[in-house]
């Protein structure tokens, strides 16, 4: 998958996608629906599939409360994509001049002079351009006008249930992997370089694989079943493990993070990037009234832990 990030200077190559629009956040089912008919459209117009996005998120570029919010991150988003069969993905840098943009002034400077797209997708609810006065009818019609083709895909639901990107951090909020499942299509998954931490682990005998989740919604705290993919360097491979996710009580005030430990592994994992899939959630982050219970309960954890992903 090649990624284009400079409207300004396209490759002729890079010209002519039908791209589905959106941020993407999550690629949930909804999502993929519409990358779907974008990669039908592509298909009979004999042109590459594309994603058009944007960097940041146009909702933390507007944020006042610094609130994290995202369900996945660039990088992870792009692997996400590139895995649906996407050929060119448009990550435009969302700053002033394009928050600028009227609707019309977006569908004729960025869809038709830049990036000269053949067909474009997008959702029922898609709004776009200066305070979002354009919708999916708007589009449409700036299609006809200026040459390009425009398809509106229904909104996606699970029986009464709308699939959204809200709808799914609610799940992971009350800490419902599972129905995050279903709405995504695929586990939630967090995925980021593995930094260094306290070595508290290793020193309790459970040595982890640390990961910030700043900028990311965080799921309900606590410990969880986890299938971990690394993804470079010498260990790349899938394992199973448990994670806890939050704050460490244990040992004083924390920044809330993720820390897995895999099964069965033996090896240094520092600098390599983890996803580390949220399959079942299985208690809250506690406070123990020494190390020997904490470990204690980390063995229970870890034991059932295993029974649940020899099923998965």
């Amino acid at each position: 998958m090649r990624i284009i990030r400079d409207p300004y200077f396209i490759d002729p190559s890079d010209r002519g996608a039908a791209v589905a629009i959106g941020n993407f956040d999550g690629v949930h089912l909804g999502h993929q629906a519409v990358i779907d008919i974008a990669r039908n459209a592509a298909e009979k117009a004999n042109a590459p599939l594309g994603i058009l996005t944007f960097e940041p998120h146009p909702r933390a570029y507007f944020s006042i409360d610094n609130n994290p919010f995202r369900l996945m991150n660039a990088d992870a988003k792009a692997n996400r994509l590139a895995k649906l069969g996407v050929e060119k993905l448009y990550e435009l840098p969302f700053n002033e001049g394009l928050a600028s943009l009227t609707d019309r002034e977006f569908a004729q400077t960025v869809i038709k002079d830049q990036l000269g797209l053949s067909h474009v997708v997008v959702g029922a609810d898609f709004c776009f351009g200066q305070g979002r006065k354009g919708n999916a009818d708007s589009l449409r019609a700036y299609g006809e006008e200026m040459g390009f083709g425009v398809t509106v895909s229904p909104l996606l639901s699970i029986g009464t249930s709308e699939i959204s990107s809200t709808a799914i951090r609610t799940a992971l909020s009350e800490g419902r992997p599972q129905d995050a499942a279903k709405m995504l299509g695929h586990w939630h998954r967090l995925e980021n370089e593995i930094i260094r931490g306290e070595q508290r682990g290793r020193e309790l005998g459970y040595p982890t694989a640390n990961m910030s989740i700043d900028n990311l919604h965080p799921p309900k705290f606590g410990v969880y079943a986890v299938k971990v993919t690394v993804l470079d360097g010498p260990h790349a491979g899938r394992y199973d493990g448990a994670a806890s996710i939050g704050v460490r009580p244990m040992f004083g005030e924390n920044r809330p993070n993720c820390e897995s430990f895999l099964f069965d592994f033996k090896g240094d994992l520092y600098g390599a990037t983890l996803s580390v899939a949220l399959v079942e959630y299985l208690r809250p982050e506690l406070k123990f009234d020494g190390l020997d219970s904490l470990i204690t309960q980390m063995d229970a954890d870890c034991v059932r832990a295993r029974e649940i992903l020899a099923n998965v």
